[in-house]
């Protein structure tokens, strides 16, 4: 028996090729579903990122409409502010509010315009910090006087369109699994 022990040795000196290549396949297949596993964590916090941000934008502009509830109805606007928007906000012919407050709109919606459009962080010149294709409308319901603040943006990939309700952006990304909203309903102090 102890001659055949190293008859086995012998016959077994190593790994063959095809050994190595199926260990390189499988390891290959583990990499690639790994670098799959971070695309899909990076889109996600991508998204994640630019909802955070739409929120933040929302917020200001409500806090912004609720600093000034005499003037508050100069804040409505027909047009969504933002990407593809290139006039300046004008809330001086508005019929609320004095002078000054009507001023005070006009920057508000100036300041607004400028954060969609990224001007919140710069690089170098650059405007950096901006959500993809973000739009922002500010609407009013005469009856109940209420303000819809929305932010409207182009998602990377498809998904769930926003409610029917939000109507921030429609049409304006394309298919509308592209386009993502949030919104808040603004009833200011003396409406």
């Amino acid at each position: 028996m102890s001659r055949s022990l190293p008859q086995r040795l012998r016959r077994q000196r190593g790994a063959t090729l095809i050994e190595i290549l199926v260990s390189l396949i499988i390891l290959m297949v583990g990499l690639l579903g790994l670098i799959g596993v971070m695309i899909q964590s990076q889109r996600a916090q991508l998204e994640s990122y630019q909802r955070v941000q739409a929120l933040l934008l929302v917020q200001d502009m409500a806090s912004r409409i609720n600093a000034n509830p005499a003037a508050s109805l100069c804040y409505h606007q027909t047009a969504s502010l933002g990407t593809g928007y290139t006039a300046t906000p004008d809330a001086s012919g508005c019929a609320a509010g004095s002078t000054d407050q009507k001023t005070r709109v006009t920057k508000d919606l100036v300041a607004w315009d400028a954060l969609l459009k990224g001007s919140a962080e710069l690089s170098g010149t650059d405007k950096v910090g901006g959500i993809l294709g973000a739009r922002g409308c500010l609407t009013r319901d005469a009856t109940t006087g209420r303000f819809q603040v929305s932010v409207a943006w182009q998602a990377t990939e498809s998904g769930g369109a926003p409610p029917a309700g939000i109507t921030c952006g429609t049409g304006s990304y394309g298919d509308e699994a592209h386009r993502r909203a949030v919104s808040i309903a603004v009833l200011p102090a003396s409406t």
